[in-house]
């Protein structure tokens, strides 16, 4: 089976000359759910942006489900990699819910019954089908976010890659975001700064600082690693503690 997504040698540098990826490899493989940390300003959301195709490698490789990523491919990449961004605003944009989820997929060519299950089995599996006729407005900001989530479902992704899911969220919406994405079994990237919420969600996280991949391993082997978050502006909350498994932990 090819891997969910194959990044070889990928380099980005900003028209500025400032190198925001620096010749990164990156295996991840299908159903994998992997944890993107880094601070401020190391790579992680053109790393990100790069993987749909918003933005073209200076150099390098990206593959998704074995298929490369170029000019002719990259309408199919980007029904394959679905991207939830951090403001729902950036997805949500229709008079109502269903609209917003219908969407992408009719976007990609699907039209009468099959659009109408897409969209209901999308809100459905993020508990958001009873708002389907209200305008995204008008819900909570957790509400948002999920059906944000769901407008890129409906596309039915390979690679599902979230930026900073939590932020911004009371605890209760937090927590019901969480229990959503557990239950998907598509590969995931979380890219965020939100660690509590990578530890629950993930089984590998992969560090990035200054373009580069500074460590790459399971989370707890990586997140126990207090030097190692520390010389990359990384920390722990305080009172944390390590989950043995995934879902152990409270986000």
């Amino acid at each position: 089976m090819n891997p969910a997504i194959e990044v070889c040698g990928l380099t980005f540098v900003y028209p500025d000359g400032r190198v925001a990826i620096d010749g990164i490899d990156l295996h991840i493989a299908v159903g994998e759910r992997i944890a993107i940390l880094g601070p401020n300003g190391a790579g992680k959301t053109t790393l990100m942006l790069q993987l749909n195709g918003v933005l073209t490698a200076t150099s390098g490789r990206v593959r998704i489900s074995g298929i490369e990523l170029k000019r002719a491919t990259v309408q199919d990449i980007r029904r394959r990699v679905g991207i939830v961004f951090q403001d729902p605003d950036d997805q949500l944009f229709m008079p109502t819910v269903a609209q917003d989820v219908a969407f992408g997929p009719a976007n990609f060519g699907v039209t009468g019954e099959a659009l109408t299950q897409r969209v209901k089995a999308a809100l459905e599996s993020v508990g958001m089908l009873d708002e389907a006729d209200r305008s995204a407005a008008h819900l909570s900001g957790g509400q948002r976010r999920r059906v944000a989530l769901a407008t890129v479902l409906a596309c039915e992704p390979d690679v599902l890659v979230l930026d900073e899911p939590s932020a911004n969220l009371d605890p209760v919406a937090r927590r019901e975001l969480a229990e959503t994405l557990l239950t998907l079994d598509t590969t995931m990237l979380l890219v965020t700064h939100d660690i509590p919420y990578a530890a629950q969600l993930c089984d590998r996280v992969v560090v990035l600082d200054e373009g580069k991949i500074v460590a790459d391993g399971s989370v707890h082997d990586v997140l126990a690693d207090r030097d190692l978050l520390g010389r990359h502006r990384l920390e722990l909350p305080w009172g944390f503690s390590l989950p043995r498994t995934r879902g152990r932990s409270s986000p």
